[in-house]
C-alpha cells in the first residue's frame, strides 16, 4: 500500500517520507549520517525540527544558500503518487512558503525512479467511483501535486531515473528539468485508456510546441532523456541520475546567487503566463478521465 508515503523537509534537504516531516542541518564533517532521530512527532505524524535526520537514517546530499530539495521517497513502489503523499507533499510546500530565506527548489526521487506516476491501486478503485465523484477526486489530487507552482522561487526538476504519467506532469510542473539520460519520460495515459491529466494537455503544448505534445500525448510514446531534449520539455540532460540532481543542484544555486528580488517577480511573471487557461484545463481532463473510467476503457 503506497499511501503510507510522508514527507522530511530538511534546512537545506527537504525529503518526502512514509513516515513524517523532519527537518535536517549539515554536519560539521559534510555529508554523512546523523545518529539522532527527531524527538517530536505531532499527533498526525508529522514533525518539523531542527538537527534531524530521517528515520531510516538516510544519508542525504545537502545543499546551502536558500536551496532547498524535495525528494519523493517511497523507492519500493518508484515514488507512485497517492492521495497521502500529495497531502504530505502539500504540508511541506507550505512550509517552504513560510521560509523567508528561501530562494530555489530542486525536486527529485529517491532510488531509481522520478516517479512512476500514479498509484495504479488508486487508479483502479476509481473504475469504482461516479464521473462525478472522481471529477472531483482528480482535481484535488492534481492540486496536491501541482502546489509547487506556489512557491515564489524557481523549481527544477531533476529526472534521476523513469518519470511517467503523473510523474512527468509533476516535473512538467516545475520551471526546469535537469534529466539522466538513462531516464524514460512519457505522458503514458492513453495506454492505460485514460485521458492526459494534472495538467499534461496544458503545460507540454506551451513547453515543447502543440506538435510534441500532439505525438507524445496521442501515442502514450516514451522517450529518453537525450530525445526529450531534443523535443523541448528538458533542458539539460546528464549521463547518470546524480550527475542529474547535481546539476540541478548547481543550477538552483546560480538562481539563488541572483537578485532575489528580480528573481521572484521573475517567477510571478512567466507563471502568471502559463497559468492562463489552467483551471479550465484541469477541469476538463478531470471531466474527460472521470468519462474515460467510467468507460470499458476503449
Amino acid at each position: 500500500n503506497t499511501s503510507a508515503a510522508a514527507a522530511s523537509i530538511t534546512n537545506q534537504s527537504t525529503s518526502l517520507s512514509r513516515s513524517r516531516i523532519a527537518t535536517t542541518q549539515p554536519t560539521p564533517t559534510g555529508n554523512t549520517t546523523w545518529p539522532r532521530t527527531c524527538p517530536l512527532v505531532h499527533a498526525l505524524g508529522l514533525s518539523l525540527v531542527h538537527w534531524c535526520t530521517l528515520t531510516d537514517a538516510h544519508s542525504l546530499t545537502y545543499s546551502s544558500g536558500g536551496v532547498k530539495k524535495i525528494v519523493l521517497n517511497n523507492p519500493e513502489k518508484l515514488n507512485a503518487l497517492t492521495v497521502d503523499m500529495g497531502e504530505q507533499f502539500t504540508k511541506v510546500i507550505d512550509e517552504l512558503n513560510g521560509m523567508s530565506d528561501l530562494r530555489a527548489v530542486v525536486l527529485t526521487g529517491e532510488g531509481r525512479a522520478f516517479s512512476a506516476g500514479g498509484d495504479l491501486d488508486w487508479l483502479m478503485e476509481r473504475t469504482k467511483s461516479t464521473p462525478k465523484q472522481n471529477m472531483d477526486i482528480m482535481v484535488q489530487f492534481y492540486n496536491r501535486f501541482l502546489s509547487i507552482r506556489s512557491l515564489p522561487v524557481p523549481t527544477i526538476a531533476a529526472i534521476n531515473g523513469p518519470a511517467i504519467g503523473a510523474g512527468m506532469c509533476v516535473a512538467l510542473a516545475c520551471d526546469v528539468r535537469v534529466a539522466s539520460a538513462k531516464a524514460k519520460l512519457g505522458f503514458t495515459f492513453a495506454t492505460l485508456g485514460i485521458h492526459p491529466g494534472m495538467g499534461a494537455s496544458h503545460f507540454l503544448p506551451i513547453v515543447a510546441g502543440p506538435e510534441t505534445a500532439h505525438r507524445l500525448l496521442f501515442s502514450g510514446g516514451i522517450v529518453g532523456g537525450a530525445d526529450a531534449k531534443e523535443m523541448r520539455f528538458v533542458s539539460q540532460v546528464e549521463e547518470t541520475g546524480e550527475e542529474a540532481l547535481e546539476a540541478a543542484l548547481e543550477l538552483a544555486h546560480s538562481m539563488a546567487n541572483a537578485a532575489p528580488l528580480a528573481v521572484g517577480t521573475c517567477v510571478s511573471t512567466l507563471r502568471a503566463q502559463q497559468n492562463l487557461g489552467l483551471e479550465a484545463a484541469l477541469l476538463r481532463e478531470a471531466s474527460s478521465q472521470a468519462a474515460c473510467y467510467a468507460s470499458s476503457g476503449e
